[in-house]
């Protein structure tokens, strides 16, 4: 048996996109997005009902039917799967909230198959597409390889020959998209920080405010989180104590709209929650700088400078939306994120009202990130995963106990940035969450030591899932710890 032949896409012109766009072939992305829906209800109905029922008979027809549609109008249709991403026809799939179930699930049935790829030629029909979706559902043996081996043995035994199937590949297909989009990343995370740092100054000193420039911020912002999250999630581990200020509320736009988009918000409420996100801090531009930069322990008069913020940071954009539009939104997250949930934070209410959703999310980004950052008056932060911790278990935080939790789906319980200690007893820093909803614990880790301690840079990064013959993990998360320990500077491991 071998792998399937290499060969070369057919030319379709200049409307085809070619495998360095970072966006892809919008046809083959709106299409791959109902394959995948498809292909998803298809292995469920199998799974759920006997193969002469009319529900796996039209989720077969339907499937068969979509393959048969992108076929006749691209000439090939191969399907690849590789670590946390799916390609069709060399155009990677999108993830957002509405495709999140299916699109994990087949992620997960072609990984514990050891299928890479699969190639559907033309003339295939819903017989063929039974025969594979069963096999991807049978119970896996210990070995992914003989997986592989097995599972393509008895697709050609069922006489399916318009399936090929091959592993996946020894190389890391998706480096190259992943190099792009850290770049890309980069880019936008020091635009933002600048052009924050130049709005803020401006304001400090009275100066006129670009707005535009603000706003290109904010839509490179969301066009990054939509295409992909992970490397710009990754950046906001860097907290540069001297940018504080700027870096901060870079980071809450960064993770507002991260959980945004989790809770199902369109681009344009986005944009919206990533305006305000960026302004949600603009009233300390009113503050002292004696104040914010005060080491020592703030005394009362200090204290209703700090607390003032909200309302100042209020009157500030009503100021701007005189001169240039600025969504209200923005004006009720800078005066309502300090509120808590049962209006016991500041300012204080006379009247009871209800929070906005954009103030809830803003509050559990801005609550986040400035307990897990060091600051004049904080220098020992605490670690990302106690502060989710105290935000889900602590009802006196005062946060909205549904965006807590979608927060913790987007960061895992143990959140980007995160030093760990394995049972290996390597140190590993947490890089990203697995695309497996069922392995929240097992998050993807860069291996940033030995076993005896000694620190490597960059470092490498493994799947917590890996499992050995047996099905035993290969490492497991045993506690967390306090990067300073060992020197570790975790930003360095994400520029």
């Amino acid at each position: 048996m071998t792998a399937i032949p290499e060969r070369q896409a057919p030319d379709r012109g200049p409307a085809n996109a070619s495998s360095s766009d970072i966006s892809g072939d919008p046809y083959i992305r709106r299409m791959g997005r109902s394959f995948i829906v498809a292909l998803h209800a298809a292995t469920r109905a199998i799974r759920l009902y006997p193969v002469e029922n009319e529900a796996v008979k039209k989720a077969l027809e339907d499937l068969t039917g979509l393959t048969t549609e992108i076929l006749s109008r691209e000439g090939e249709f191969e399907l690849r799967v590789t670590s946390e991403f799916i390609f069709i026809n060399q155009t990677r799939l999108r993830l957002d909230l509405d495709n999140y179930a299916s699109f994990t699930q087949i992620l997960s049935l072609f990984r514990a198959a050891g299928v890479g790829v699969a190639r559907v030629m033309p003339g295939v029909w819903p017989r063929d597409w039974l025969v594979f979706l069963s096999l991807l559902q049978a119970p896996a043996s210990a070995d992914a390889e003989d997986r592989f081996v097995d599972v393509v043995d008895r697709l050609t035994s069922g006489g399916v020959t318009l399936i090929e199937l091959g592993p996946p590949s020894g190389v890391d297909d998706d480096g190259d998209f992943r190099e792009r989009a850290k770049e890309a990343a980069k880019r936008t995370y020091s635009q933002s920080v600048a052009a924050t740092k130049d709005v803020i100054n401006s304001v400090r000193m009275g100066r006129g405010v670009n707005l535009k420039k603000i706003k290109r911020v904010v839509q490179g912002i969301v066009d990054q989180i939509l295409n992909e999250e992970t490397s710009l999630l990754g950046l906001t581990t860097i907290r540069d104590y001297d940018e504080y200020t700027f870096t901060h509320s870079v980071n809450v736009c960064i993770f507002s709209v991260a959980l945004g988009r989790r809770l199902g918000l369109g681009k344009r409420q986005l944009y919206d929650l990533g305006l305000a996100a960026l302004f949600h801090d603009v009233g300390k531009s009113r503050v002292p700088l004696d104040v914010l930069n005060k080491t020592d322990q703030l005394d009362d008069n200090d204290w209703r400078y700090i607390a003032a913020h909200p309302w100042l940071g209020l009157l500030t954009l009503f100021q701007l939306r005189g001169q240039q539009e600025l969504p209200y939104r923005a004006m009720a997250v800078a005066y309502e994120h300090h509120m808590k949930c049962d209006l016991t934070g500041y300012p204080k209410n006379v009247r009871p009202r209800a929070l906005s959703i954009f103030s809830k999310i803003v509050a559990v980004a801005d609550g986040f990130d400035a307990a897990t950052s060091r600051r004049s008056y904080q220098t020992d932060p605490m670690s990302p995963a106690a502060v989710l911790a105290g935000m889900r278990d602590n009802p006196r935080r005062g946060f909205d106990s549904v965006v807590v939790k979608a927060f913790i789906n987007l960061l895992g319980i143990y959140p980007v940035g995160t030093l760990v200690v394995l049972d290996t007893f390597e140190l590993a820093i947490v890089h990203a969450t697995n695309s497996n909803p069922e392995a929240i614990s097992r998050p993807i880790v860069r291996i940033v030591s030995d076993e005896r301690g000694n620190i490597a840079y960059p470092g490498h990064n493994v799947d917590l899932t890996e499992q050995d013959p047996t099905g035993a993990y290969l490492r497991t998360i045993i506690k967390t710890e306090n990067p300073d320990r060992y020197a570790i500077n975790v930003g360095d491991y994400f520029v």
